[in-house]
């Protein structure tokens, strides 16, 4: 099949799901879509200014500053390499000056600093964390605040994440599906990070918890409970499902509606958002140093490229001097700006 292997992400056309089959993103997303679902005015409202905001604004394309890892790691292991970011004021403006259309973080950090921020700035709310301050570690997400607390702070949105194929899944499933319908009736739109954990996925060296079909069947999952968007890693392969021996598939997923192509595989994350009904986003990933900058670029082409609404980036951002920070979160911006960069 032509363009499987070879190409970079800016030369490649993509194979198995055209782009005419997908709803894409656009100025007009929340009316053209959103507006049909059973989301209420004040969900519209709230999404609407998420998409308003920030150097993207009126494109329908999102960037996004995620900053928990002061939980989901430790304060020590997100900030020393920064530790002005242990201020909350500082993580809010990194997002106001990085363009972002919105920050999500912790309730105790938008909390600290709302009065000031919430009205300049969309919030986020990530209300589950999986913290590693138990002896020995486990990997458990958990509810650290609730709905009424993000919707007082004046949070246009929550956030929670679903540890998908671990055992605690069902439960954070539930649990996650439940504050998603206080928000919505709240007026808060949702976000949910769709993330495999398992040992299990992990066959002979290769991680299949970034493969395309099983992240896919995460994502689908994720839009099932009503996530307005969803958040995934991009896939680095495919094939877990086989690999794996478990669950169910087909052939034509690996045969024909993908390829080995990093577009064509993060298209098969887009198609199991409902064709792109949902938006999906995709983390930035670790800091890995002098990398970051191409290395974010070249995921938010792959993004785009693929029929996604945008990129939320985190640690390659806030782990380095600031000015730096902002101009990789204004580097992946241009992307989406850039009117060259096409959905293939």
């Amino acid at each position: 099949m032509a363009g499987r292997r070879g190409q970079g992400p800016a030369g490649h056309t993509a194979q198995g799901i055209p782009k005419e089959d997908l709803v894409l993103p656009g100025h007009d997303f929340v009316d053209r879509v959103v507006a049909a679902t059973d989301r209420s005015p004040r969900v519209l409202r709230n999404l609407q200014s998420l998409f308003d905001h920030g150097r993207l604004a009126g494109t329908g394309y999102v960037s996004i500053l995620p900053v928990d890892q002061g939980i989901e790691h430790s304060a020590a292991s997100a900030f020393a390499a920064n530790p002005r970011y242990l201020d909350p004021k500082n993580i809010v403006e990194l997002a106001v000056e990085g363009g972002c259309n919105a920050v999500a973080s912790t309730l105790g950090v938008l909390g600290a600093v709302s009065r000031r921020y919430a009205h300049k700035i969309p919030f986020v709310v990530k209300l589950n964390h999986n913290e590693l301050l138990t002896y020995p570690n486990h990997y458990d997400q958990i509810m650290f605040g609730n709905v009424e607390q993000c919707f007082d702070l004046g949070a246009a949105g929550v956030g929670a994440t679903v540890y998908f194929g671990s055992e605690q899944s069902d439960r954070q499933l539930r649990e996650a599906s439940e504050v998603f319908a206080q928000a919505h009736e709240l007026g808060m739109f949702t976000v949910l990070w769709c993330y495999l954990r398992n040992p299990a996925f992990k066959k002979d060296g290769v991680d299949y918890a970034v493969s395309a079909d099983l992240t896919g069947q995460a994502n689908h999952l994720g839009v099932t409970i009503e996530a307005d968007i969803v958040k995934q890693k991009q896939p680095e392969n495919n094939g877990g499902y086989r690999a794996l021996d478990f669950g169910k598939t087909d052939a034509l997923l690996y045969d024909r509606l993908t390829t080995d192509h990093p577009i064509d595989l993060t298209r098969w994350q887009v198609a199991n958002c409902y064709l792109g009904r949902v938006g999906l986003i995709n983390s930035g990933g670790a800091s890995a140093g002098e990398t970051d900058l191409a290395q974010a670029v070249r995921t938010a082409v792959i993004n785009k490229r693929a029929g996604g609404t945008g990129l939320i980036t985190g640690r390659k951002a806030f782990q380095r001097p600031t000015d730096e920070g902002i101009e990789l979160l204004h580097a992946v911006q241009d992307v989406y700006l850039d009117d060259s960069i096409t959905i293939a």
